[in-house]
């Protein structure tokens, strides 16, 4: 029940409370007055909702913020929900539950992500959301008559909304859920469920018919793997007679070849010393020849030095006489006889001395040049013997080393490596090629090959006979049965393999079927269930929604003759998906099409009203009729009041309901019972109301 409705800067309301009672309450008043704002801030204080295009429109001109405040009671529970909103549009929201002594706050806010909800809150107190309300509780104006207009699968869902059939939905999809977790924990168990019968059953099938094939084959290859083992055994008894002399056989093989490779390898380690030897005997020859020259080389290159010493003396000397005749020369320049008188004494002078005439100067630097010229030609011819001499005396040097490289003292030790040479490229010039036929030839290397060479006729004469082609196609043989075997152990070991899983996976299936065939009765017991119990169109919404259309047509129909029409009863039926509404007089059945619009507004008026009678069982247990008296003519307003009036035995049964109408017709409530009517004006300071 609502106990006030409170409004401050809310639309027109600067600030009005409304104070609410079981029964009727009226608000009277001019289009305008603020009359259907108190829907909107029912609405708005319990949902968020209303009929406003945004939540900013809901604050009054001139004001920065407003709200609305409901109280109401519901199973003897006091709760106050507030709601607010400022000029920025932030909105905020309190549910409270309230007692005599304190105030207790339920939810705040609609943080829905964090699973905080007032609204949430609003509809499991109420037991309906904005949606079902505005439906079953709210008749908007110029909205009265919708109810008739609708079509019959809309005024199908309207019931089921209003007597609750839709709470099935929740629980249909509660046991949809139940039914999905049970066959997905079946499926987890065992890895299939009820859906899957048929499949397994073919599975199943498949199984034991591949069961079936596989048995002969597992017994053929049994026989199979006995023949080839029994075979193999024999065969492997007359190898293991022959073996030794396989294993001699072998033996001889390895001797041929290792006395192969090691003439091989002694052939090219004689071949890599005389080799190793030629090049010495050739860095070496003609080394001593070199050795004989040494003493008369020094020899003759210390007299060389001599002569080269000697001619550079003379030069030198012969320069020292160029450097004291040139003095001489530029002296004689000067010392110039003049009128026979000498010009240093001026004393008289036939001739001067020949040491001081520049003519005999001339001549003796000429002949002193001439001999320089000729020393400096022997110098150079003695430095060119030198160099030969020298060069000589390189080789000699060289040659040395060469010897003493190679460690030869004396022509003796040369000729010494030239005969050894000799002796090795004729032993090996005795071997015509590496093959059996000449290891007897090879055996004469060294006395190793002559030992290996013993052992192979050793070896010869113990295999004797020995037919080597026959062990080895034996043996070719025993590799072939044991091959032949392993791929028999291979089938045989496949084919159990196979049997195994295949009985195993007999024995799963047949458990999983068997255990699926209970789990899909028990889905059908469910499924009977759901379809039967929680569908709405299951035998038990089927059968509310028969008790309800009755309830609702005894109720009209009892309405319809209090507002004095020609219809005397009502009648709902339900029809496949479908309600259809019947109207009977007393001779004949009215279609609803030809009713006058009066006559359809009370039609729908008594609608609405049997159906508030379910409603007063139900959690808020309020109707709002906003402009009810639209298109009624004066008398069947009369005799709406007259009904409103009586809604008041409805407030004072078990089940109290609480009506609100709203309506401009105030002058129709003059002399009617109503007791609770609010008057509503419009003023330049908005919305005033005033308790008649």
């Amino acid at each position: 029940m609502i106990s006030t409705v409170e409004l401050g800067d809310f639309l027109s309301h600067s600030e009005t409370k409304l104070d609410f009672e079981n029964g009727v309450t009226v608000f009277v008043g001019q289009n305008g007055a603020g009359k259907s704002s108190i829907i909107d801030a029912l609405t708005f204080a319990l949902f968020g909702q209303h009929t406003r295009k945004s939540n900013k429109g809901l604050i009054k001109r001139g004001a920065t913020q407003g709200f609305s405040k409901v109280e109401f009671t519901i199973n003897g529970k006091k709760y106050q929900a507030v709601r607010k909103i400022d000029s920025k549009g932030v909105l905020a929201a309190k549910l409270s539950e309230k007692s005599d002594d304190n105030t207790i706050e339920i939810a705040a806010g609609e943080r829905k992500q964090f699973g905080e909800s007032m609204t949430n809150e609003i509809e499991k107190i109420i037991g309906l959301d904005f949606e079902k309300l505005k439906i079953a509780s709210i008749v908007q104006q110029g909205e009265l008559n919708s109810i008739i207009k609708a079509k019959p699968k809309e005024f199908k869902e309207l019931l089921n909304a209003v007597i609750g059939i839709d709470k099935l939905d929740v629980a249909s999809n509660s046991m949809k859920e139940a039914i999905k977790e049970f066959r997905e924990k079946i499926k987890e168990k065992i890895g299939y469920d009820d859906s899957h019968i048929e499949i397994l059953l073919d599975d199943l099938k498949n199984q034991q018919n591949e069961l079936k094939e596989a048995k002969p084959q597992e017994e053929n290859l049994r026989e199979q793997n006995e023949k080839l083992k029994n075979e193999l055994g024999a065969l492997r008894t007359k190898f293991e007679q022959d073996s030794p002399k396989i294993e001699k056989i072998k033996q001889l093989k390895l001797r041929k070849q290792e006395l192969l490779d090691y003439a091989r390898d002694a052939i090219k380690g004689i071949q890599k010393e005389i080799s190793e030897n030629e090049r010495k005997i050739h860095d070496c020859e003609g080394c001593f020849q070199h050795l004989g020259l040494k003493n008369d080389l020094e020899s003759k290159i210390e007299k060389v030095d001599l002569a080269i010493n000697g001619t550079q003396k003379k030069i030198q000397d012969l320069t020292n006489e160029v450097a004291s005749l040139k003095e001489k020369q530029i002296l004689a320049k000067k010392l110039q006889l003049k009128d026979n008188k000498c010009p240093v004494c001026d004393s008289e002078v036939e001739k001067l001395n020949p040491l001081f005439q520049e003519e005999h100067l001339k001549n003796e630097l000429i002949l002193i040049q001439k001999q320089i010229d000729k020393n400096k030609k022997e110098q150079e011819m003695y430095q060119e013997k030198k160099l030969e001499f020298l060069q000589k005396i390189q080789n000699v040097r060289e040659s040395e080393a060469v010897l003493k490289a190679h460690s030869i003292q004396n022509e003796e030790e040369l000729q010494k490596i030239k005969d050894n040479i000799k002796q090795k490229k004729s032993s090996i010039q005795n071997i015509p090629s590496f093959s059996n036929s000449s290891l007897l030839e090879i055996s004469q290397i060294d006395s190793h090959s002559k030992f290996v060479f013993e052992n192979i006729c050793q070896l010869e004469n113990e295999t004797k006979g020995f037919d080597e082609e026959e062990i080895i196609n034996l043996k070719k043989l025993i590799n072939e049965k044991q091959t032949n075997l392993s791929i028999v152990d291979q089938q045989l070991g496949a084919i159990k393999e196979k049997i195994s899983k295949n009985e195993q996976q007999v024995k799963k299936l047949t458990e999983v079927i068997s255990e699926l065939k209970t789990v899909k009765e028990y889905m059908v017991q469910l499924d009977s269930i759901h379809s039967n119990i929680f569908s709405r169109d299951g035998s038990v919404a089927t059968s509310l929604r028969s008790w309800a259309l009755n309830t609702i047509s005894i109720k009209a129909s009892e309405y319809l003759t209090l507002l004095n029409t020609k219809i005397q009863r009502m009648q709902l039926t339900e029809k496949a998906r479908d309600i259809n509404i019947s109207c009977y007089s007393k001779k004949e059945v009215l279609d609803l099409e030809s009713l006058s619009g009066g006559e359809q507004v009370s039609v729908a008026l008594a609608l609405r009203l049997g159906m508030a009678r379910l409603l007063g069982s139900s959690n808020l247990n309020l109707m709002i009729l906003d402009e009810p008296t639209t298109h009624l003519d004066e008398e069947r307003k009369k005799s709406l009041v007259g009904v409103l009036s009586q809604l008041s035995n409805i407030s004072n049964s078990e089940l109290p309901m609480q009506f609100i109408i709203i309506t401009h017709d105030s002058e129709i409530f003059e002399n009617s019972t109503v007791e609770k009517i609010y008057k509503f004006q419009s003023t330049e300071k908005g919305s005033i109301v005033t308790a008649l």
